[in-house]
């Protein structure tokens, strides 16, 4: 997984609350356990028309945010069933931050083991943000996950809260995978002791 250090990007405004994993994937694209090429139908229903052509006026396929990496939503984002595709496809589409009020905890869950960061900040500054956002190119916003602040295009300084363990996480690129890794000399030891101490017993594979 890619660390999170520091994150400066155009940042799209999605001012919707209640934007459920459905929307951000519908369940017609689940067909595949790959984490890749999730990005093309990111936000399909509202992105796209019933002929599958792109909705000219969507946030998303316009200038300069296609390019975005940092999303701006309303409360209760991500919420509905629990797929892993969601982050998944934003991840794809190279969304790394998504900012709003609150978050789905599943969902929420998901992007920490997914590499995105998700921050949690008051209506009223996700929708100063959304003005920022909306000059386009030259107001890009600036996360800083060590410092844990997010500035703005006028130098503003916004603090954020996160679990010390899940920011470590981000800082380090550390996924479930990675954390068992961290102990794979404890592991690799602990095998050698039960070799010798049960030579009857078939080796472990993966």
């Amino acid at each position: 997984m890619k660390p999170f250090t520091t994150l400066t990007a155009i940042a799209a405004p999605l001012p919707l609350a209640n934007v459920d994993t459905d929307k951000l994937i519908p369940s017609r694209f689940l067909k595949t356990i790959k984490r890749s090429g999730l990005g093309k139908n990111l936000l399909d229903p509202l992105r796209f028309d019933a002929d599958g052509r792109e909705i000219p006026d969507f946030v998303l396929n316009r200038e300069p945010y296609r390019r975005a990496e940092i999303l701006i939503a309303f409360e209760n984002f991500g919420c509905g069933s629990s797929r892993e595709h969601a982050p998944w496809a934003l991840l794809d589409f190279g969304i790394t931050c998504v900012i709003a009020p609150d978050f789905a905890d599943i969902f929420y869950n998901n992007c920490f083991k997914n590499g995105i960061l998700p921050i949690a900040l008051p209506r009223v500054v996700c929708e100063q943000l959304m003005q920022d956002a909306a000059m386009g190119e030259n107001a890009r916003l600036t996360v800083d996950l060590q410092r844990q602040i997010v500035v703005r295009p006028n130098g503003e300084e916004i603090s954020f809260d996160i679990d010390p363990f899940r920011k470590h996480l981000l800082l380090n690129g550390l996924d479930d995978i990675g954390q068992t890794m961290q102990r794979a000399p404890a592991i690799d030891a602990f095998e050698a002791r039960e070799r010798a101490l049960l030579p009857w017993m078939p080796p472990i594979t993966v």
